[in-house]
Parts: structure tokens; C-alpha cells; sequence
């Protein structure tokens, strides 16, 4: 088998609408993707014999756009603009090639842990946007949980579960509590994909007969889900489980030959998921890193100016990665001169 000469982009594409939100007109895209994938000669996904899957971390307006809540600017400040950019090019030169499209979605609600709402101080004053709570925080009082909200979860002490999940973030090495700004609400507009990026996963899906494949991440209360692979804290203080590993998305993407890794953000879920495929890879078989590839140029880490700036752990976790095993590698260089592609 030979990976498909790289594709023109259709007409439609406009790169001047990355950051416009806009009805996808569906049934007229699908009408061209069938005429496009008869023009092109592109079999179906079925029939592929070396399985590529495009792995697409929470390409979504919360995180994509200037205007929502979250926008991954990076240090040039339009980083997921120009990164959705190349990436909608990326899918459609390759279009008969990517077996399978895999956008993340990042989902939440008002009441969770890393949201103002879950959390007050002695003034019953919930915390600005970007806090930062540690352990010790909640140990001398000055974060407690809210106690209006308190009775709308399961655990029978909330508090004594605060003290507990900021104390495993600490030990655990992993970032101190963030509290974010209310972001990726489920049923709001934050929460769609960027409509250039649905559009051309529509697109694909039509042309190559292969249904996108959704996956939901982080609508858990009671921990932060910053990989679509597992949330930060599985256990509360009593051992018992309030949260799972999504083994069974992990065995889907080892499943393929290929898996291109793009999204936002570099810093924060997708070098999270990341880390955590690694650390399943290495439990199964290290040789496996060499099938993620990671699309350095489609993503960019979490820049706030003046506030923070996440671009150095960003580069020192791909760093990490392509030391084990992983490749790091740019949307424009064509497929077959990527290394362990150029024979296929």
C-alpha cells in the first residue's frame, strides 16, 4: 500500500473564517464530499489496510476562539487560529488517507471542582478566574466549599474531600488546583467544535464512509479531566472510586497503525492525554510509542500575558515524548517523509 498523492482543498474552505462561528450546511457538504471522493478516486476507511487515526484534542470554540473563555492565544496570541488553519488543511490534503477522526470534548457544568462556584472564602466570596488552591489553602481555611452546593453531591463530607484531592494533586506531582472560567458548557456554544474543523470532520466522514468518533471528557463534579484518557484523581479519601480510566478509549487508539495527535491545549490536555498514553504504552509494549505522532504545528500551550506562561513545560513534555519513542513532526511535510510512513 502508497499513502494518496496530498489532495487540493476543496473550494469551500475559506481560511479567513478560523475564527467565525457558522452553520455548516450538511447536506450540501455531504453532496460534495460524494462527488469529491469519486472525483479523487478515495476508497473507503474500511478498506484500509495501514489504519491512521487523527486524534483531535478539544478543537473547540472555548479554547479556539478569541472571544470565548479560554483562548489558547499562545505567546504570537493567535496560536489555535493559525493552528486550526494548518489543521483543516492537514485533513483535507489527507483525506484519503486518515482513516478516522477522533475530536475530544471538553464538557462541563457550572458546579465542578475547578469552577468559582464550587468554592468560597470567609467573606463567602468565590474565587477570580485562574486561582490557584494548594493543600495548604484548604487546610488553613482560606478556600472552603461552598455550602449551597454541598448537598447537590454524593460525598457525605465535601470538605474532607477538598483536603483530600488538593493533598493527591500535591503529592502527585501534578499542577495545584486551577479555577477556571466557566468554559465548555455543555448545550452552549463554547462546547462546539470550531465550525471549520466540524466541517471538514464532516466532510471526511462522508467522503471515506468513516463516522467521526466523538469522545466526552470531563464532566465529572468532583475532579479535573484535563486527558480524555483518565481524570486527575480516581479515589476519594476512603479508597473508594469516584472516577475511572477510559481504558476503553485507549485500547481504540492503540488499535491503529497511526495515531496523529493535534489540539489544544500543548500545555495543559493535550500533553496530559499524552503522558497518559505513554504511560499505558509502557506498560504494554514501549515499541508502541512509535506510532504517535504528535502535529507540533497544529497546537499551541496556555499563554496568559502577565498572568502566565506555560510555553517552556510545553516544549519540555514533547521533548519527553519524542525521547520515548514518539515523533514530533509538521502538518506540511507530506506523510511518506514522515519517519516510519515512508514505506507504507
Amino acid at each position: 500500500m502508497t499513502l494518496q498523492t496530498p489532495l487540493p482543498c476543496p473550494e469551500f474552505f475559506d481560511p479567513t473564517r478560523l475564527d467565525a462561528v457558522y452553520r455548516v450546511p450538511y447536506q450540501t457538504r455531504a453532496t460534495e464530499a460524494q462527488a469529491w471522493s469519486a472525483q479523487h478516486h478515495i476508497r473507503p476507511a474500511s478498506e484500509d489496510i495501514f489504519r491512521i487515526c487523527l486524534l483531535l484534542i478539544d478543537v473547540q470554540n472555548t479554547f479556539c476562539l478569541p472571544e470565548f473563555e479560554l483562548f489558547v492565544g499562545g505567546r504570537s496570541g493567535r496560536g489555535a487560529i493559525a493552528d486550526n488553519e494548518r489543521l483543516c488543511q492537514f485533513i483535507y490534503r489527507n483525506l484519503g488517507t486518515l482513516t478516522a477522526i477522533a475530536p475530544t470534548l471538553d464538557t462541563h457544568t457550572a458546579a465542578q471542582i475547578f469552577h468559582p462556584l464550587f468554592w468560597v472564602n470567609d467573606q463567602n466570596l468565590h474565587p477570580e478566574p485562574m486561582t490557584m488552591i494548594d493543600y495548604a489553602d484548604v487546610v488553613a481555611g482560606k478556600w472552603q466549599v461552598n455550602p449551597a452546593i454541598a448537598p447537590y453531591f454524593g460525598q457525605a463530607s465535601l470538605s474532607e474531600f477538598a483536603l483530600h484531592y488538593t493533598r493527591q494533586l500535591s503529592e502527585a506531582g501534578k499542577y495545584p488546583l486551577t479555577i477556571w472560567p466557566y468554559h465548555s458548557m455543555l448545550g452552549g456554544i463554547g462546547h462546539a467544535l470550531v465550525s471549520a474543523i466540524e466541517e471538514a470532520c464532516f466532510f471526511h466522514s462522508i467522503a471515506r464512509n468513516s463516522p467521526t468518533q466523538y469522545e466526552i471528557k470531563g464532566s465529572n463534579p468532583l475532579t479535573e479531566n484535563y486527558s480524555v484518557l483518565r481524570p486527575e484523581v480516581l479515589e476519594d479519601g476512603h479508597g473508594d472510586a469516584i472516577a475511572h480510566k477510559n481504558n476503553r478509549f485507549t485500547d481504540t487508539l492503540l488499535a491503529f497503525d497511526a495515531v496523529i495527535v493535534a489540539g489544544q491545549a500543548q500545555s495543559h490536555c493535550v500533553a496530559w492525554t499524552v503522558d497518559d498514553l505513554l504511560t499505558e504504552i509502557r506498560l504494554r509494549d514501549p515499541q508502541l510509542a512509535q506510532k504517535i505522532y504528535l502535529l507540533e504545528d497544529c497546537t499551541s500551550p496556555v499563554v496568559v500575558p502577565g498572568v502566565v506562561d506555560f510555553t517552556e513545560q510545553a516544549e519540555a513534555a514533547y521533548d519527553r515524548f519524542a525521547t520515548a519513542g514518539m515523533h514530533r513532526v509538521k502538518s506540511t511535510v507530506p506523510l511518506h517523509d514522515w519517519p516510519g510512513l515512508a514505506l507504507i
